[in-house]
């Protein structure tokens, strides 16, 4: 087997609500979360005699299966099919601007992001995000591996029906600089040294 196929579950995250801190130094949260017909296929590819797969995900698809995590769906010969497990899709009003450009782009996308996790199997659903911002920040934490997969249309809907509802046009302020002023640095006295 070279080839592996993984599918991950997704909900939509339609508020969050952060509450008092808990003893722990985590924070209590108030969500509400809707679950959304469709799951992220991730391929995991044998790449060379030196590493034995690569994981890369590859498309969010429509449907969630009832399995349990890593469950296989299906295998040919050059891979398998995995169900990876859920992740959630968070969309805060803050962040609409993020997610017009994206759907006006031509060609939304979802960015999937995978976390190692030091046993079997090796990755896991870290999170999906419709935010091109977010997705480009998660690519900084080194050892997570993002990409991007094609957003399914019930996904468009629904982000396009939250940033219809929660959009608010922010207007572009340019921000003013100092003027220099080159005489105030004509008056400077010399920085004197220690005595030694």
């Amino acid at each position: 087997m070279t080839k592996m196929q993984v599918l991950a579950p997704a909900k939509i995250n339609l508020s969050l609500r952060v509450l008092g801190k808990r003893p722990d130094g985590f924070h209590e949260i108030e969500t509400l979360l809707s679950p959304i017909s469709l799951f992220d296929k991730i391929d995991i590819e044998k790449q060379s005699r030196w590493i034995d797969f690569t994981w890369k995900p590859v498309t969010a698809l429509a449907g969630l299966p009832e399995a349990s995590p890593w469950t296989t769906l299906s295998q040919d010969g050059d891979g398998t099919t995995f169900y990876a497990g859920g992740a959630d899709i968070e969309l805060y009003r803050t962040e609409t601007t993020n997610y017009r450009d994206n759907l006006g782009s031509g060609a939304p996308m979802l960015w999937v992001a995978l976390r190692p996790t030091g046993v079997e199997p090796p990755y896991e659903i870290f999170a999906v995000t419709a935010d091109p911002a977010e997705g480009e920040a998660w690519t900084e934490a080194g050892s997570d591996l993002v990409d991007v997969v094609p957003m399914p249309e019930a996904v468009r809907l629904a982000i396009d029906a939250f940033v219809a509802e929660h959009h608010v046009e922010q207007p572009f302020h340019k921000r003013e600089r100092d003027r220099a002023d080159p005489e105030a640095l004509a008056r400077r006295r010399p920085i004197q040294k220690g005595r030694e």
